[in-house]
């Protein structure tokens, strides 16, 4: 589908509690600078200005942390759309999308130039279900660009399923909020366990929290002006966060 050039690019918010998650989001869009804008990359969920749309990120967020998150988005006047962005597009998250009023559900594994045309559907009105494609990436290989211990070697999935570990919970849990099997929740780990050189839960805890696993507990906010949008991963994850303290 193609859109008629706006006269302005979409305000767009990216939230997650992982500032290096939501970074690589943004610079996933920075080759749409004419289409979307975005705005300000959000540790927790402040929103200083008003977006289009707020794309919620729900990495390492448990079902019922999700939950709570989306109520606070949805509440606030600056805010008009809100989209959730997670690895498994299901008819149990769909469902859950549509009982608390989202524009829509967009998988995590779709091309930079998919999500922008979805955003710009959802902008223009539609309530827009994107699943990926069979031709690409699965979560294992990611078209963002970075995650907590992807230097370590991580895969984003591994990832995820380590900070939900070391968040404290448990199998049943992680399954439930990632849409996962319970073994293909112990798969993962075990996989993630032997990139990390640990044999145990207790392990993987400590380890975590020397690489960087535990969300901010102080909120954080970037606001990009228009002539500092990130260009790129390397450019945007250095310096200290501009705009409201932290």
């Amino acid at each position: 589908m193609s859109f008629a050039p706006r006269a302005e690019p979409i305000r767009l918010a990216v939230l997650n509690d992982f500032e290096v998650v939501a970074l690589g989001v943004a610079a996933m869009l920075a080759d749409y600078p004419h289409r979307v804008r975005v705005v300000g990359v959000n540790v927790h969920l402040y929103v200083p200005e008003p977006v289009d749309i707020v794309l919620y990120d729900a990495f390492a967020r448990t079902t019922e942390g999700v939950d709570l998150d989306l109520g606070l988005v949805t509440g606030n006047a600056l805010v008009d759309r809100t989209v959730l962005y997670t690895w498994q597009v299901t008819p149990e998250s769909v469902r859950f999308a549509e009982r608390r009023g989202l524009a829509g559900v967009v998988s995590k594994s779709v091309r930079a130039g998919r999500l922008v045309e979805a955003l710009e559907r959802i902008h223009l009105g539609e309530n827009v279900i994107l699943t990926a494609d069979d031709d690409e990436p699965y979560d294992d290989q990611p078209t963002w660009n970075d995650w907590p211990g992807r230097v370590q070697g991580l895969t984003p999935r591994q990832s995820e399923i380590v900070t939900m570990i070391v968040a404290g919970q448990n199998n049943k849990a992680i399954a439930k909020s990632c849409y996962l099997s319970s073994n293909s929740v112990k798969s993962y780990i075990r996989a993630a366990y032997r990139t990390m050189g640990v044999c145990s839960r207790t392990q993987a805890v400590l380890w975590g929290i020397d690489h960087g696993f535990r969300s901010s507990s102080q909120p954080r906010f970037m606001v990009f002006r228009d002539d500092e949008a990130p260009a790129s991963s390397e450019g945007m994850g250095g310096g200290a966060p501009r705009g409201g303290g932290g």
